[in-house]
């Protein structure tokens, strides 16, 4: 699995998709960063986060649409399901990887913090924030699957990353219809982290449909094989 990871961690630094995510990503937070905390004069790093972590919807589907639609696309899926590797470990390479993209992002924006902290005149809101990041990674890692999941359904990457954006943002309002579909809605799960609370239901919830769409995704990757 090793090798599938450092392959595709490769492809998407040898290709714009890496540096575009990143960019428009760091991009968009600096807007974020001058609109609610240089003007307001804000130094809630958590505050910040909560508005970046919406940004998710919208962005990640330029690291998930091409996993597999991709490899369908250009004909090299053939050879990536009938490789000696198992569906699974394939599957969890290209989740693996894309969430280290996302952590490498995370780890760039901490100099809004390294600001922060400066016009406070020391370190602050320390829980707030690792409990922020912690939250950001979960959600992140919600989405990866999800796209990942949209992705093995197609072959085509914009199909893949328009409906991941849609349906995502849809889930935005999944409450507003019933309460009961709260946990279908990882940004709405998102909410306790910023003020400092690492909820473990909200934690649980969102591990939980991390691993239903991966599952599901090996689910279809494992029937494509068979039918090869």
């Amino acid at each position: 699995m090793w090798a599938i990871i450092k392959k595709e961690v490769k492809s998407y630094f040898l290709s714009p998709v890496g540096y575009v995510f990143i960019g428009s990503f760091l991009l968009m937070s600096s807007f974020f960063f001058y609109m609610y905390t240089y003007t307001s004069g804000s130094v809630e790093y958590s505050s910040l986060f909560y508005y970046t972590t919406e940004l998710l919807t919208f962005t990640i589907a330029l690291l998930t649409m091409g996993a597999f639609a991709a490899e369908r696309k250009n004909g090299t899926e053939t050879l990536l399901l009938t490789s000696p590797r198992s569906i699974t470990s394939i599957v969890l390479g290209k989740f693996l990887a894309a969430l280290v993209v996302i952590i490498i992002t995370e780890v760039f924006s901490l100099m809004y913090y390294a600001i922060l902290c400066y016009f406070a005149g020391g370190i602050t809101g320390v829980s707030e924030s690792i409990s922020t990041l912690i939250g950001f990674i979960l959600i992140a890692m919600s989405y990866i699957a999800f796209g990942l999941f949209i992705s093995s359904l197609t072959e085509n990457q914009i199909i893949a990353g328009v409906a991941t954006i849609v349906v995502l943002t849809i889930s935005w309002f999944l409450p507003n219809l019933s309460e009961s579909l709260y946990i279908l809605s990882p940004i709405n799960l998102f909410q306790k982290y910023p003020e400092g609370i690492i909820a473990a239901r909200e934690s649980i919830t969102l591990i939980t449909l991390t691993i239903m769409f991966l599952l599901l995704t090996i689910v279809v990757m494992q029937r494509r094989k068979n039918l090869k």
